[in-house]
């Protein structure tokens, strides 16, 4: 029997996809292992370093195995399908525009059913032919394509949600942006914001709750964004009745009306943190809904933000993370990400962004440099006026250790305290220590004494904290 293989790169969205695949491929009753027949390489293309790691890694797979097919999708895929067509060992790219469709691609191409760019085989449903990406339809290729500008086929459902090689495993419920940062290409990669319908989101909770499920995170391109597309009716199961219309009642639906134990909500861009949203976490925060709030901040300057077209001011996202906090409680864990260079950064704007992280309560931050993007308004921005790479390297130092002290501080605080945790799939190299790995409800990991299964929700006491600021503790009973 053919067997397949996935390999993601980038966000809790995109790893989202790749599960939906790997799920709708199990359903065509193939088997995943790594010794693979073909490779899926779900890739990213947020910086020019996700292109870098892409690459290596077709090209890894096709030295070790240069038989096996390998089909490329995700943001990359879309963004410069041509460029990875004419890749060794590349037998197909499917863009984001059509990676609903890559299942049966890859289905088709793991029964060595032939792919062509200028035909579609037998084998093929009518719907699924290949296409060359309208951005530069011109360009030579040598791998069949399917890409184009109208994401008509960009919403990949999960066949069946369900606690496996992922404990806490991703629903995606929404798809696209329509921000607009200067930076960002993910506007071009993954067209605008489309909501997965109430219904199947719901279908897809309880069957995940039926399945044993414990804990599940809702994720999205634009999280904060689901069901505001629905105003023209679409997405709805019918006009007369419409269901939730907004993440927050969305939100309230899913504690309201299954037994999910657990919820997680991944990043939310700070102006879609409103007033209902929070007050959810006042609701349910003591029970069912996690004590973590990721908000995306990119700086702390004001006139960086606005070169950045972000749609918020630094106060502005003071005042929500205030709101956060008397919601949840200090047992809240904030996360961010921080831009470092963006073009025409000063070390005045800089300073700005360093004492503005060091006056919030951030438990952790995900920093990463400036990469200008082709086709955005940064790689123009970054042409005119770009931060030398040494000056960026500098600024990432200065964040990193202040992150550093951000995460110790604020974990520090859970030493000796007793808190919720879900366990995850142990490292062997942690269990042969006698720890098994997991996560607390305010999502700090933590490893604990004792050897327990994965996808268990336990009660533990916070003993340490380590050099490397992870927790180690014991259950508590």
């Amino acid at each position: 029997m053919a067997s397949f293989h996935i390999e993601n790169f980038g966000c809790r969205a995109a790893r989202a996809d790749g599960e939906a695949i790997a799920s709708h491929l199990r359903a065509l009753a193939e088997r995943e292992t790594f010794a693979s027949d073909v490779v899926v390489v779900n890739t990213c293309s947020v910086t020019a370093e996700a292109d870098r790691a892409a690459r290596a890694f077709i090209r890894r797979a096709h030295r070790s195995n240069p038989a096996a097919r390998i089909v490329v999708t995700g943001c990359y895929a879309q963004r410069a399908p041509q460029e990875l067509a004419a890749m060794p060992g590349v037998a197909a790219v499917v863009g984001n525009s059509h990676k609903a469709l890559a299942p049966q691609i890859v289905f088709n191409l793991a029964r060595g059913v032939a792919e062509t760019a200028t035909g579609v085989s037998q084998a093929h449903p009518p719907s699924i032919i290949p296409v060359v990406s309208l951005l530069s339809a011109s360009a030579p290729q040598t791998a069949p394509i399917w890409a184009d500008d109208r994401f008509a086929h960009s919403f990949i459902e999960e066949t069946h949600l369900a606690p496996g090689a992922q404990t806490r495993p991703n629903l995606k419920i929404q798809e696209g942006c329509g921000n607009r940062c200067t930076f960002c290409v993910i506007p071009l990669t993954r067209g605008p914001s489309c909501s997965l319908p109430a219904a199947t989101v719901m279908r897809q909770v309880e069957g995940f709750v039926a399945s044993g499920g414990k804990e599940l995170v809702l994720s999205g391109i634009n999280l904060g964004r689901w069901g505001r597309d629905f105003s023209s009716g679409l997405g709805r199961e019918s006009l007369a009745d419409p269901g939730p219309e907004s993440l927050a009642e969305l939100i309230c639906v899913i504690l309201t009306q299954t037994a999910l134990p657990r919820l997680r909500l991944s990043s939310i861009e700070p102006m879609d943190w409103d007033e209902n949203l929070i007050e959810l976490l006042r609701d349910f925060g003591s029970s069912r809904l996690t004590h973590h709030a990721h908000l995306p901040l990119q700086s702390g300057s004001d006139a960086v933000l606005r070169r950045m077209h972000r749609r918020y001011r630094p106060w502005h996202y003071a005042d929500k993370v205030s709101a956060l906090m008397r919601a949840a409680g200090p047992d809240l864990t904030l996360g961010a990400d921080v831009m470092v260079g963006f073009p025409g950064e000063t070390d005045r704007e800089f300073e700005e962004t360093l004492a503005f992280v060091r006056a919030l309560p951030f438990g952790y931050l995900h920093l990463f440099p400036f990469s200008p993007r082709p086709g955005t308004p940064g790689w123009a921005l970054h042409t005119a006026s770009p931060v030398p790479p040494a000056v960026v390297e500098e600024r990432m130092a200065d964040l990193r250790a202040l992150a550093a002290e951000k995460t110790s501080l604020h974990r520090s605080r859970f030493v000796g305290r007793k808190l919720a945790a879900i366990t995850l799939h142990t490292p062997q190299s942690l269990a042969d220590s006698g720890f098994t790995a997991a996560l607390t409800e305010n999502f700090l990991p933590i490893d604990i004494e004792g050897q327990f299964p994965a996808n268990q929700l336990l009660q533990v006491r916070v003993s340490a904290l380590g050099f490397d600021s992870r927790l180690t503790g014991f259950q508590d009973l």
